[in-house]
């Protein structure tokens, strides 16, 4: 990563995308680096809160840019403040971070620590007057998140939640070719992630196993709900731009039975109004089809991940294929067990076109960070930004219930944000100077 300032325009350009009205439509929250060219001079001050293996990723990227300072870090577990030590040795240590709350050269934080603490953390830290970047999920309950939200509209201060697909540009491109019709209308999204490994980390004592093993136990987590989908099932009102009522799904324990007390197999189905649905489907013990969401258009199909979409019609292939098609078709028409929509698809490999070239290095984390450095710096909130990170968590949550209750429930109405028509205050003027 150099260690120079890149500028948003730069940025994109390299990744094969051009800034503009569309870009800003699609993705309201890159407003964040309207006045980019006119802070270069100033920096963030900022704290991490957590620095576990996730905290550690945010400030590796925080120590490189030159428009952040990282003047304080804070953890109760002593290995984690080491391992932060050694890529910001300068930073003051606080173990209690209500402590580091209160110091005045911290202009905004990041949380990244077990969900359960968010809520305290996230309020504590607006009334310290300090911008917050709060890492997803937002909670493990409606009641939390929706609290954290009151808090947010209670207050002058930035909010980020750790979605960083919503600024990774081969996601970036999938909505803006969404909203011009490229791929017709959505009739379905389906969302999966695979993996094959226990999702454990190494405990030094007995003792601790349920602090660094926080994610496998529903006091602290929801597990690949929380974890895993609140990634994926925010691509459902960023694309559609409507919630789903209703949701129903499964989850069981069908290969790590160590002791974990969330399941490692889990199928959802979210429920549109518009008879769209989406699905999550996650399982821990086999990776051979990996992550993707794949969203389907009446003309075609986009696969963010892979960075690719595919249209319904191709054009003919080559003369010799499409030869042997013919004598394929003409051959097997006439077997009456075939069935008569049965056609031979030699012809009809389609490989797909890249959405921006070649697969990017980047996941869009790297731009997150910069755009919420850009926010502390100049006060100014980014329109719906929050609403995605707030319906991210909530549908995770809803799903979960869906799978513990065994039913399908509804979206509960006193959950529900005004997302479409909702402008963040202060979007377009500065925070006003608070007191602490």
């Amino acid at each position: 990563m150099e260690q120079k300032t890149i500028s948003r325009r730069e940025f994109l350009k390299e990744m094969g995308l051009v800034a503009g009205v569309s870009l800003l439509a699609s993705s309201p929250w890159f407003s964040a680096f309207a006045q980019e060219q006119e802070t270069q001079k100033e920096k963030a001050r900022l704290a991490v809160i957590g620095t576990g293996s996730r905290g550690c990723f945010h400030l590796n990227m925080f120590v490189r840019d030159p428009k952040c300072e990282v003047v304080a870090i804070c953890d109760d577990y002593r290995p984690s403040i080491d391992a932060a030590l050694k890529i910001t040795p300068h930073a003051n240590v606080y173990t209690v971070y209500r402590k580091l709350l209160e110091d005045p050269n911290v202009d905004g934080v990041l949380i990244a620590t077990p969900l359960h603490l968010h809520r305290e953390m996230v309020e504590a830290s607006f009334q310290a007057g300090k911008h917050v970047f709060c890492e997803k999920s937002l909670s493990k309950t409606l009641d939390d998140a929706l609290a954290i939200y009151k808090a947010y509209q209670n207050t002058d201060k930035v909010l980020f939640v750790g979605q960083q697909r919503l600024f990774d540009p081969r996601y970036i491109k999938a909505i803006e070719m969404i909203e011009q019709g490229v791929i017709g209308p959505i009739q379905g999204i389906k969302t999966f992630w695979y993996r094959n490994n226990d999702w454990r980390r190494p405990v030094p004592s007995p003792e601790l196993e349920r602090k660094i093993n926080w994610r496998l136990y529903r006091e602290f987590s929801l597990g690949m709900m929380t974890e895993l989908a609140c990634h994926q099932v925010q691509l459902g009102s960023w694309a559609l731009k409507e919630l789903p009522n209703r949701m129903m799904g499964s989850g069981s324990l069908t290969w790590w039975k160590d002791g974990r007390e969330v399941y490692d197999n889990v199928s959802i189905l979210y429920l549109y109004d518009s008879g769209v649905r989406m699905s999550f489907d996650s399982i821990i013990s086999n990776k051979f089809y990996g992550c993707e969401e794949q969203i389907m258009g009446h003309e075609g199909t986009i696969e963010p991940e892979k960075g690719k979409f595919f249209y319904e019609t191709i054009p003919p292939a080559a003369g010799i294929l499409q030869l042997v098609n013919e004598a394929e078709k003409g051959i097997f028409e006439s077997i009456p067990f075939a069935g008569p929509s049965w056609v031979p698809e030699t012809a009809n490999k389609n490989k797909g076109e890249f959405l921006i070239g070649e697969k990017p290095k980047e996941d869009g984390s790297r731009l997150t960070d910069r755009a919420f450095v850009e926010a502390v710096i100049t006060g100014k909130r980014v329109e719906k930004l929050v609403e995605e990170g707030y319906y991210a968590t909530t549908l995770s949550i809803l799903g979960d219930q869906a799978m513990q209750e065994g039913r399908i429930i509804d979206y509960p109405d006193e959950y529900k944000i005004d997302y479409l028509n909702h402008k963040a205050p202060s979007a377009l003027a500065p925070a006003a100077p608070e007191n602490v």
